[in-house]
């Protein structure tokens, strides 16, 4: 192929192509190929932060001259905002061109909360006040559910994360129709709001094997890397069989396969930067049907039949509610985001109280 394969799919499909990053360098760059919002977390904020050192070193130093009694975790969060403020803006003209369906920028509540439906709620209502296009991510925690039904009531545009199994996107989807339900009972207005529910297919990937080790079962290496395909498509045939109105996004990537995969549906794909730009020096032409295409049992069936944290992820009914927080794949992104917010925490302390000893 000579064009752009995102240009492509954008052109041939009704799946979108989302940037999993907040740096506005690499937004910028990344629009030229198509994508039409971005969606961040506290680790990619952090890495945007720390991309332009010197800018953000400056703005700390401001923000805290400015505001004298403020943590390091609030000036922290402060530039996180100032962060997504900035990237939403590359978007407005998607945003109105979509009606708001796209061109938004993800930024993701603290996960500090993720026990707390009514802090979650409270701030993701806050959030969603920091520009007209920004969605607002929620972890897909067994407590946090209620937090989608009330915040979409608020009338948030919610991006459900910390997700990994079928039965958690079963869970998001509902709950937003519960609130989206509540707010036309009511009169309010749903026209603008675009609500996606974020399998993590990469970390699907992750745990399977991870899980296979722990059990000491021996597969095809090549097979588990289906696993986060296979999760998205079962996810996105439900979706479609239901009707949700809440769309599916792939995120954290591991191989091509978690854009090339899952292609023709109206669903989300957001690769980070580094991603994109391998797929479009890769040049593949991508099958704009893959979405639909049944998994050979050849690579379903030894993941099912032999791997129980797998199955969990895979059928609608291998995880209860109670089970999301508990859930391995979910702790381990719970305590990596957790580390985030320490490590944003420290950066600023560096800044407004140097090490001496440096």
């Amino acid at each position: 192929m000579t064009q752009s394969p995102f240009l492509y799919m954008k052109e041939n499909s009704k799946t979108v192509l989302w940037n999993d990053s907040a740096d506005p360098k690499e937004l910028a760059d990344a629009l030229t190929w198509g994508i039409v919002g971005a969606t961040c977390n506290p680790v990619i904020a952090l890495s945007a932060i720390k991309a332009d050192k010197d800018h953000w070193i400056g703005r700390i130093k401001e923000y805290a001259k400015a505001n004298p009694t403020a943590t390091d975790d609030q000036i922290g969060w402060a530039m996180v905002k100032e962060l997504s403020i900035n990237a939403a803006k590359l978007f407005e003209p998607e945003f109105e061109k979509w009606n708001g369906r796209n061109g938004r920028l993800s930024i993701q509540t603290d996960p500090r909360l993720f026990r707390d439906p009514k802090a979650l709620t409270t701030q993701a209502v806050e959030f969603s006040k920091l520009a007209k296009n920004i969605i607002v991510k929620i972890p897909v925690s067994t407590e946090a559910i209620s937090a989608f039904e009330e915040a979409t009531y608020q009338g948030v545009s919610l991006n459900a994360t910390v997700s990994f199994s079928v039965a958690q996107t079963i869970a998001v989807a509902e709950a937003i129709e519960r609130g989206l339900k509540r707010r036309e009972a009511e009169g309010l207005d749903i026209s603008q709001m675009g609500p996606v529910c974020t399998i993590m297919v990469g970390r699907v990937d992750d745990w399977t094997k991870v899980s296979a080790e722990k059990a000491g079962v021996v597969i095809d290496p090549g097979v588990m890397e289906w696993a986060g395909v296979a999760v998205f498509r079962n996810a996105h045939k439900i979706y479609q069989e239901r009707g949700y109105r809440t769309r599916l996004l792939s995120a954290a990537f591991r191989n091509h396969m978690h854009w090339s995969g899952i292609l023709g549906g109206d669903s989300v794909i957001s690769p980070p930067y580094s991603w994109q730009v391998k797929i479009n020096k890769a040049n593949i032409k991508p099958n704009l049907n893959s979405i639909n295409e049944p998994l050979d049992p050849k690579i379903l069936s030894p993941m099912l039949d032999n791997i129980a944290e797998f199955r969990k992820m895979y059928e609608p009914d291998g995880l209860k509610v109670e089970d999301f927080s508990n859930f391995g794949a979910n702790q381990r992104t719970l305590r990596g985001f957790l580390q985030s917010v320490n490590d944003l925490e420290a950066f600023v302390r560096d800044v407004t109280v140097p090490n001496p000893d440096k």
